[in-house]
């Protein structure tokens, strides 16, 4: 092969016996976090441009399930599962003092019962089968899909709407199945075909959510504050 023929050898000069150069190498990186940040800030000003009134429903139908003693439910696969977490620990163990705790539930971190389901009927049930298990009218559910074609999210969204749950979902590119099914109350979509852009404004929604909430539910919260621990705790440390 020839060094015109080796696609590594653009890449890893230096393994082909060739000087590396350095500082061309680190302005090609500088301009590509440039870009890659330039991007993620230019997806979330369009996603927030247009979809502000729509994370104010999420907001008060989060709120309306909450003011009538319902959970939240969330899920997710992969890195979806991760902001499924994300979201449930955020209103379970909120950091700002004189929040409530409120319950919130994530579906996708049971390995024992994701890894019975999935070996015993297939992963398309994880999602449904706790939803059958756990959830009643009234409750919400939440689910988290970069494409919006997640075949065991749309299994628990249905389930939900069988239930009488509120379905709340954020996907990515045109929404996918989770748009076009008609089985959630709300679905948010970040219109971007890169999964990071679409990951990193869930994350944002998410927070902006959840400091929202407790307007429409008409407990507005004092002046945030971080979370710190009793002062007994740290006298523990110390000793």
């Amino acid at each position: 092969m020839s060094k015109t023929d080796d696609p590594l050898q653009s890449l890893y000069p230096f393994l082909h016996g060739e000087a590396k150069d350095t500082d061309a190498e680190n302005a090609t990186l500088l301009e590509s976090v440039r870009q890659k940040a330039q991007h993620s800030l230019d997806i979330k000003q369009r996603f927030f441009t247009d979809n502000a009134q729509a994370l104010i429903n999420v907001a008060h139908a989060v709120a309306q399930v909450y003011h009538h003693k319902g959970r939240i439910f969330t899920m997710g696969n992969g890195g979806s599962s991760c902001d499924a977490a994300h979201f449930a620990v955020e209103f379970q163990h909120p950091v700002t003092t004189g929040r409530p705790a409120l319950p919130a539930m994530a579906l996708c971190v049971d390995t024992a019962m994701i890894s019975a389901v999935s070996n015993d009927i297939g992963v398309e049930h994880i999602f449904l089968r706790q939803i059958d298990a756990h959830a009643r009218a009234g409750d919400g559910l939440v689910g988290f899909s970069t494409s919006g074609n997640s075949d065991n999210l749309m299994a628990g969204f249905r389930k939900a709407r069988e239930f009488g749950l509120t379905t709340i979902g954020f996907a990515g590119g045109d929404g996918g199945d989770m748009k076009r099914s008609g089985l959630l109350d709300h679905c948010l979509v970040v219109d971007t075909d890169s999964i990071h852009r679409v990951q990193e404004v869930h994350v944002a929604c998410y927070h902006i959510l959840w400091d929202l909430t407790p307007y429409p539910a008409g407990r507005p919260t004092q002046p945030a504050r971080r979370y710190t621990r009793p002062w007994s705790c740290h006298r523990r440390q110390r000793q």
